[in-house]
């Protein structure tokens, strides 16, 4: 039987007994029914992870004893920070969701021209804590034990002169330029557009600023399925995908 991974932002350390947050509490003890004594492991988001057992459950909360740290490295030697226009519905949960499972270090929400997403104030805030959530369950079932940076949603123009990435490309699919066979960087600037794509000009901004037109193939694909297609193939080439 698979142990199961939870995520809990307190500072672990061996030996330490710790009382789980609301979700993954609850998580444990309803989801899958575990009681006293049975093993977990709890990563902290930022590189630290140890088994543990459960010591107690009260109605409010698991309580965990922590043990041996786990040596867990799947973090890709790539940086990759994706920046993508906001999409309407689930589709950007989908898109924070296998953009985690891929191993991309952070991510941009965008607010570009054809944006039809509005977020201000507390709708804003709450879907950054929705998408946080997406990111940490992504991460528990993929076995990343480092959530990736996901940043407050800004304008196109503030992101792109802000790309630092040694490599920094722009999907276009009239273009028809693939990825050279340059020597690998260590990070990469993504830039995705929303439903609708990047109007000529953000793509013209883009340039303006560095980036590389990058097409993926004659095909156009939907704006959850190019991030997830270029995250794939820039790992492939230059992180830690095998082909």
């Amino acid at each position: 039987m698979r142990i199961p991974r939870v995520y809990s932002e307190q500072s672990l350390a061996p030996g330490a007994d710790i009382a789980l947050e609301a979700g993954p509490s609850q998580h444990l003890s309803r989801a899958l029914r575990l009681g006293e004594g049975a093993a977990v492991q709890v990563f902290d988001g930022r590189g630290g992870e140890y088994r543990a057992s459960i010591r107690a459950v009260d109605r409010k909360c698991v309580h965990l004893h922590l043990e041996a740290p786990v040596e867990n490295h799947l973090e890709s030697p790539l940086h990759i920070h994706l920046g993508i226009g906001i999409s309407r519905g689930e589709r950007f949960d989908w898109v924070v969701q296998k953009a985690t499972e891929l191993g991309v270090s952070a991510i941009s929400p965008l607010y570009t021209e054809r944006v039809e997403v509005k977020l201000k104030g507390e709708r804003e805030l709450r879907k950054q804590r929705h998408w946080q959530q997406v990111a940490i369950a992504a991460c528990e079932q993929c076995g990343r034990n480092k959530l990736p940076v996901l940043h407050e949603p800004q304008l196109l123009g503030d992101w792109l002169r802000n790309a630092a990435g040694e490599r920094r490309f722009v999907l276009h699919h009239r273009s028809d330029t693939g990825l050279s066979d340059a020597s690998a960087p260590a990070s990469v600037n993504l830039l995705v557009g929303p439903e609708g794509g990047l109007t000529e000009a953000e793509i013209a901004l883009a340039l303006g600023e560095g980036f590389e037109a990058l097409a993926l193939g004659p095909r156009v694909l939907r704006t959850e399925t190019a991030p997830v297609a270029a995250l794939a193939i820039l790992q492939a080439r230059w992180g830690d995908m095998g082909m």
